[in-house]
């Protein structure tokens, strides 16, 4: 198989899960038992936060690990509310947003609150000049800004975004799931409040992420109980994924140090350029000059994303119509359809994501599946016209 759907899940790499093996194996003490075996454990943890913030340019004790993307993203939005309810009961994003920044959004509403859904241009970039517009001075609590959208790809004005929110006295929260290890993610070049990771995102087990709190704000902790993680994420810590996300952190961060991002959009660049040479009509969605290195979302005119997909999957090629959040709910995409996409794009549009573990061979290979399956879509749809008509 020809894995091309990293931004849903991307493979655990190998060197994560002997990092971690020991953690489930030997060193099984509590972190906070203060016996040798507690402190042992203890310590590997911290190493895991520093890794982790150096990824992201911060202090490791703005780093607090969590059970994963969406709880980060919850924890993240709900906290920035809750400190500053009553005074302040605005909240601004934006309708491309994942699924776990905009269901708690939603929920501020049904509470009688004011939310403002911020439209996207047509390639898939934040409005600006809509932010500007509806940012209220003494009213907004919150803005937040996903840093790069997991469907296309493109990245938002993240700095411009926070640098306003900050303007008029509001917090500033952004997803950086996607981008972290794919572009640069710095807390200390961007103003940035809150920000969310997930390990599984890039070469982590499932079931681990993190919260990066900026020292200069408050948090209101959403799991209480023994104090663990600074007293802002009770719950005996998860040392083995928490180990495992400090290893994967640290590879994606020589990743970046050697050039791995242009190589890996050079990767998806040759992938991208066979299908447009071979495909009539075939688009990009989304910003193409300002994106992450491995993602590519493609409309294919004339072709149902469902039947492509399993011709695809036939073929042995692993791809995606979009989010994995939505992949049982036959839901098209908010992403797409926020752009103002028309039905047809919807429907034909098929997202390839790439990781640094594919290579240039399986680019070739899976560019020339896609353009046999969409050939075979096409002589199966008229197969099925004529027999229709006879």
């Amino acid at each position: 198989m020809i894995y091309l759907d990293s931004n849903a899940t991307t493979p655990v790499d190998p060197r994560v899960v002997d990092a971690m093996m020991p953690f489930l194996t030997k060193h099984y003490a509590n972190p906070s038992s203060g016996h040798a075996s507690g402190r042992m454990v203890h310590r590997a943890v911290e190493h895991a936060r520093e890794q982790v913030a150096a990824l992201i340019d911060c202090e490791p004790n703005e780093v607090i690990f969590t059970s994963g993307g969406t709880e980060s993203n919850n924890a993240a939005v709900g906290s920035a509310l809750t400190l500053q309810h009553p005074r302040k009961t605005h909240l601004i994003t934006f309708k491309t947003e994942h699924s776990s920044v905009l269901e708690p959004a939603r929920r501020w509403t049904e509470e009688g609150k004011s939310v403002s859904f911020l439209d996207v241009a047509k390639d898939g970039r934040p409005c600006m000049k809509e932010l500007r517009g509806c940012a209220k001075s003494g009213q907004t609590a919150l803005v937040s800004m996903m840093w790069a959208n997991n469907e296309t790809g493109v990245v938002g004005a993240v700095e411009e975004a926070a640098e306003l929110a900050h303007t008029i006295g509001a917090m500033f929260h952004s997803d950086a799931i996607q981008a972290a290890g794919k572009v640069p993610v710095s807390m200390k070049k961007v103003p940035v409040d809150y920000l969310s990771l997930s390990g599984h995102k890039f070469h982590a087990p499932k079931g681990i992420g993190a919260l990066f709190i900026s020292k200069r704000v408050r948090f209101r902790p959403w799991i209480l109980g023994g104090g663990q993680e600074f007293g802002r994420r009770s719950g005996t810590e998860n040392v083995p994924y928490i180990v495992a996300m400090g290893k994967a952190a640290e590879l994606m961060r020589q990743h970046q140090e050697a050039n791995g991002p242009a190589q890996l959009g050079a990767i998806r660049d040759l992938f991208e350029q066979r299908l447009l040479a071979a495909i009539p009509g075939l688009k990009v969605n989304g910003c193409v000059e300002n994106r992450l290195p491995g993602t590519t979302s493609l409309y294919f005119p004339g072709v149902d994303a469902d039947g492509l997909l399993i011709l695809l999957d036939e073929k042995g090629v692993a791809c995606s119509e979009g989010s994995a959040c939505h992949a049982e709910t036959l839901q098209r995409s908010h992403v797409l359809s926020a752009m103002g996409l028309d039905d047809e794009r919807l429907q034909g549009t098929l997202r390839f994501s790439f990781s640094r573990m594919n290579t240039e061979g399986e680019a070739r290979i899976a560019a020339e599946k896609v353009i046999e399956s969409v050939a075979k879509f096409h002589s199966l749809n008229v197969a099925g016209l004529v027999r229709m008509a006879g």
